[in-house]
């Protein structure tokens, strides 16, 4: 897992430090205050950390975040990520099983990072990034603007994602976790999507009847995606997972589902990183850690300062949480009239 994070000077993110993750990790704000930024510049390193020295790639660490940040950002150079104003250079370091990973660089700089170290060793699991749009549908338009094209416009956490989606189905015995997972998603979805060899589609199963991927509804699209990843065994039980916004398109009960099959893969060894802005999934997760016993760290963004917390101790304090115990006072007042 990841064991700790520390950016400095990282776009949005002036001063972030948060120590004692856990397997399940939440990142809560407002609009624009940078939590999908936070998950991507992890997302960054952790694939990184994946892609060095694996197989015959023998480009350097350096080289491969570069070009990661650049595609992932999309800027028009990478010393745009430092935070505006900031006199001193973006650094990001990432303790990952106790080994660190360590890198910095300054406004100026162009595609080419300087100053790294890395001492985690050669990974072979896979992270995976899921966004808060679905792909399913978008899927053959991501690959063919990417690897075609070459273009801005799909960042690499949804390329990364495309890819891995395209990987087929395999049999045979699965991990006990991730079967039960599958059956649970299953049943939210009441169905289940496959992908078409003969017409190169997307399409949603029910019973005997199949639909194309266009007119199936969003959240079943979006729930769709990690039951395929844990279908083809692009994901394993070291895997680290990325979602932002996971509410997003789903019925309060389908998060709620979700939410709990996410907890069954944390304690198989899978960890999370969530974004969201949504009181429902705070609640949720806040109960998770209560029923399990389980910490689950928060990271709180409130007037540009981010302070740590940990949902086993307590609901954090946040404009999130704060709005709807205001919501919750006023519903009283009006019933007391």
């Amino acid at each position: 897992m990841i064991n700790t994070i520390n950016l400095n000077n990282f776009g949005p993110l002036a001063k972030l430090d948060w120590p004692n993750l856990g397997p399940i990790n939440l990142v809560i704000g407002g609009n624009g205050s940078g939590k999908t930024f936070l998950l991507k510049s992890l997302y960054s390193a952790m694939r990184t950390l994946e892609d060095y020295r694996r197989g015959d790639d023998q480009r350097t660490a350096a080289e491969i975040l570069a070009k990661k940040l650049y595609w992932t950002f999309q800027p028009d150079k990478i010393g745009d990520l430092v935070t505006k104003g900031a006199d001193a250079a973006l650094t990001c370091t990432i303790q990952f099983e106790n080994h660190n990973f360590v890198y910095s660089f300054g406004k100026d700089t162009t595609k080419k990072i300087s100053s790294l170290e890395n001492h985690v060793p050669p990974r072979s699991s896979n992270s995976i990034f899921l966004p808060a749009k679905e792909v399913l549908s978008l899927h053959q338009i991501i690959l063919k603007s990417r690897e075609q094209d070459k273009v801005f416009g799909f960042d690499d956490t949804y390329l990364d994602l495309a890819r891995a989606l395209r990987q087929s189905p395999k049999m045979g015995k699965n991990y006990t976790e991730f079967a039960r997972s599958r059956k649970s998603l299953e049943d939210i979805l009441g169905g289940r999507v496959e992908y078409d060899e003969t017409s190169g589609r997307w399409q949603f199963k029910k019973g005997n009847q199949k639909f194309p991927i266009g007119v199936t509804a969003e959240g079943i699209k979006k729930i769709a995606i990690l039951d395929t990843l844990l279908g083809n065994r692009y994901m394993d039980t070291s895997s680290i997972v990325f979602i932002d916004e996971p509410e997003s398109a789903l019925h309060p009960v389908a998060v709620s589902k979700l939410l709990d099959i996410v907890a069954i893969l944390a304690k198989r060894g899978i960890q999370f990183f969530l974004a969201s802005h949504s009181y429902f999934v705070v609640k949720k997760l806040f109960l998770i850690a209560q029923e399990h016993n389980m910490s689950i760290p928060v990271m709180s963004a409130h007037d540009s300062q981010w302070t740590p917390a940990n949902l086993k101790d307590g609901m954090p304090e946040n404009t999130i949480i704060d709005e709807s115990i205001r919501l919750y006072k006023e519903e009283v007042e009006l019933a007391l009239k």
